[in-house]
């Protein structure tokens, strides 16, 4: 365990010149470190993080905490979608229902989604494919209706972000780091957990990570 503990000046810039989504980071990065913080002690390298490693992972964490529980509820949409519509039998029954759960889900998340950034929007996408198995694309394509209206509000601001993005924390650093997170945070009642669409062995992970990181380690001193 080790406590991080950051000076509530922690920088001046010059806001003037920044963009909308450059602004909505510096005020993350404000809110996120200008408190005490205990941090449990991650294993990313054989050795400890760094300051702007203990940094970005404050941030990643704060954006999983925010992101996660529209990722349930898109599973969760999805589940009651799908099985209402195998009950459904003509197109106009179809057609009539999604429009329903479009405008449910216009009036219900517009607001809210407008508010994330960029950033967190790249970590809602993979945590999307980890609740559903499905690519944000690929559930777009499939229910355009809904889950049209899902995204349509914020496709200005996703206009970036690769909406075929998946979830692999055996193969990706940063999707590691995250089911870390959401392990920890079920654990201690920090997020209620919904079960993901494939399972993961933390503990298999770790493992893993580690022989990554000696394996690292032992190439730099070759």
């Amino acid at each position: 365990m080790f406590f991080l503990i950051v000076s509530n000046g922690f920088s001046q810039v010059d806001n003037s010149k920044k963009t909308k989504d450059e602004l909505e980071e510096i005020k993350e990065v404000n809110s996120v470190l200008n408190d005490t913080i205990m941090l449990q002690e991650v294993i990313v390298y054989r050795d400890k993080l760094d300051p702007e490693a203990k940094k970005q992972y404050l941030l990643l964490r704060n954006r999983v905490y925010k992101v996660y529980p529209y990722a349930k509820i898109a599973a969760e949409r999805l589940t009651t979608l799908r099985n209402n519509m195998e009950k459904l039998k003509s197109n106009k029954e179809k057609k009539k229902y999604t429009k329903i759960v479009e405008d449910y889900m216009e009036n219900e998340f517009k607001a809210q989604l407008k508010k994330l950034s960029r950033k967190q929007g790249q970590i809602l996408v993979k945590l999307i494919f980890r609740q559903t198995g499905v690519s944000t694309y690929d559930l777009i394509k499939d229910y355009k209706s809904g889950w049209k209206a899902f995204w349509s509000n914020n496709t200005a601001r996703l206009f970036d972000i690769n909406l075929k993005t998946g979830y692999d924390p055996y193969q990706v650093n940063e999707d590691y780091l995250i089911e870390t997170i959401l392990q920890r945070a079920f654990i201690n009642g920090r997020l209620t957990e919904q079960k993901s669409a494939k399972p993961y062995d933390i503990d298999q992970l770790n493992l893993l990570w580690v022989q990554k990181a000696n394996e690292l380690q032992n190439n730099k001193k070759d």
